[in-house]
C-alpha cells in the first residue's frame, strides 16, 4: 500500500513537472526564443513517461528548427510528431511541414514523392487542393515551371500561381535550341539569348579563321590548313556553341532566382 501511495505521489509530481515544462517551453516558442524552446521541449520529452506531450513537443521542436533554418533536424522531429499523431487533424500539419522543409532545402523530389503517395493512398482527401498547391511549390523550387503550372491548374484553371508559373516558363530560354542553332550558324545562339556582342564576335572569328583554313588548303598549304583549322577555327567554333549554352543557362538561372525573389517579397499567400 505504501509503495502504491509513493508511486501515485511520484506520478503526480511528474505530471505537475511536465505540465510546468510544457508551459515554459510554449512560452519560449511563442516569444520566438526557438533555441531555448527546443531545449525545454526536449527536457519535456525526457520526463514525459506517459508520452502525453509526444506529438506537441516533437512538432514544436520541428517548427523551431525550421525557423532557424535547420531543415534536416526539423524533418527528423516532424516525422516523430507525424508518427505520434492520433488524428488526421494532427497528422496533416506535421505532414505539410515536412513537405515545406523539403521544399526549402530543395529536396523537392522527396516532397513530390510524399505528396503523390498521399494522393495515391487516398490520404487527406478533403485537402487534395492543398496537396496540389504544395506540388506546385515543389515544382517551382525545382525550376520546373511548366509542371508547376499544371499542378496549380488542378486547383483552379485561373489560379494566380498557375499564371505566374506559365509566365516564367515562357521567359526561359531553350538551352538545347541555343546550342543547336549555334552548330548551324555560329553566333546565333548568343543572339537568341540576347548576347549580341558575343554573337557578332563568335560569327566574325569563326568566319575569319574558316576562310583562312579553306584558303590554306586551296593553296595546297596543307600543314597550315590543319594548324589553323585545329588551333583557331575549331577553337572558336567550339567556343561559340559552348558560350551559347552557357549564356542560356545563366539567363535561365537569373529568371529562376528573380521569380523566387518575387514570390518571397510579393506573394501574399501561404509560402513554404
Amino acid at each position: 500500500m505504501k509503495i502504491l501511495t509513493l508511486l501515485l505521489i511520484l506520478f503526480s509530481s511528474l505530471a505537475a513537472q511536465t505540465g510546468e515544462i510544457f508551459y515554459k517551453a510554449d512560452s519560449l516558442y511563442n516569444n520566438e526564443n526557438f533555441f531555448d524552446a527546443v531545449t525545454e521541449y526536449k527536457r519535456l520529452l525526457f520526463f514525459d513517461a506517459n508520452e502525453k506531450y509526444s506529438y506537441e513537443a516533437n512538432f514544436k521542436i520541428g517548427l523551431s528548427y525550421k525557423a532557424g533554418g535547420y531543415f534536416d533536424n526539423a524533418i527528423e522531429f516532424l516525422a516523430k510528431a507525424l508518427k505520434n499523431a492520433k488524428t488526421e487533424e494532427k497528422r496533416y500539419p506535421a505532414f505539410v511541414e515536412i513537405i515545406r522543409c523539403n521544399i526549402l532545402r530543395k529536396t523537392t523530389d522527396n516532397a513530390l514523392t510524399l505528396l503523390k503517395n498521399a494522393i495515391e493512398n487516398g490520404e487527406y482527401l478533403s485537402r487534395k487542393n492543398e496537396i496540389y498547391y504544395w506540388m506546385g511549390w515543389a515544382e517551382m523550387f525545382a525550376d520546373r515551371w511548366n509542371e508547376a503550372s499544371a499542378a496549380f491548374s488542378r486547383i483552379e484553371v485561373e489560379h494566380p500561381l498557375k499564371k505566374f508559373a506559365s509566365q516564367v516558363h515562357n521567359k526561359k530560354y531553350d538551352v538545347t535550341f541555343a546550342k543547336l542553332i549555334s552548330y548551324i550558324l555560329p553566333g546565333s545562339g548568343q543572339f537568341y539569348s540576347g548576347e549580341y556582342l558575343s554573337g557578332v564576335m563568335s560569327l566574325g572569328w569563326t568566319v575569319l579563321w574558316g576562310y583562312v583554313t579553306v584558303d590554306a588548303f586551296a593553296s595546297e598549304r596543307v600543314f597550315d590548313g590543319f594548324m589553323v583549322g585545329n588551333l583557331l577555327w575549331f577553337r572558336f567554333y567550339r567556343g561559340n556553341y559552348e558560350n551559347a549554352e552557357k549564356f542560356a543557362l545563366e539567363k535561365n538561372n537569373k529568371i529562376y532566382i528573380d521569380a523566387l525573389l518575387y514570390l518571397q517579397n510579393n506573394f501574399e499567400g501561404i509560402k513554404p
